[in-house]
C-alpha cells in the first residue's frame, strides 16, 4: 500500500491531505473540490465534457457552475470521469 501520493498528485509545496493508508471516499473527495471552489473538468459517457466547479452534489448528481454558460446537474451515471484542471 502506498504511503503517500505521487508527486504529480500531491498539493502545491509537497504538501497533500490524504493521510497515509487512506483513500478519499467520492464524498470526501467531491466535498474537497466544491468547498475549494476547485475547476474540474467533466467527462460524460457520450464523449462530451464540460469545464466549470462543483457547487452541489448528492447521491444522484453533481451541479456544475459554469463561467458565462448556464450551470448544469450531471447524472453521476452519466459521468465517465472528471478531473481536476
Amino acid at each position: 500500500m502506498m504511503d503517500q501520493l505521487p508527486p504529480s498528485q500531491s498539493r502545491p509545496g509537497g504538501e497533500n491531505d490524504i493521510e497515509p493508508g487512506h483513500m478519499p471516499t467520492e464524498a470526501e473527495y467531491l466535498r474537497r473540490l466544491m468547498e475549494e471552489k476547485t475547476a474540474v473538468v467533466v467527462h460524460l459517457r457520450t464523449g462530451e465534457s464540460y469545464r466549470g466547479y462543483i457547487e452541489y452534489y448528492d447521491k444522484s448528481f453533481v451541479r456544475i457552475t459554469r463561467a458565462n454558460a448556464p450551470n448544469l446537474f450531471i447524472f453521476k451515471q452519466d459521468i465517465k470521469y472528471l478531473h481536476e484542471e
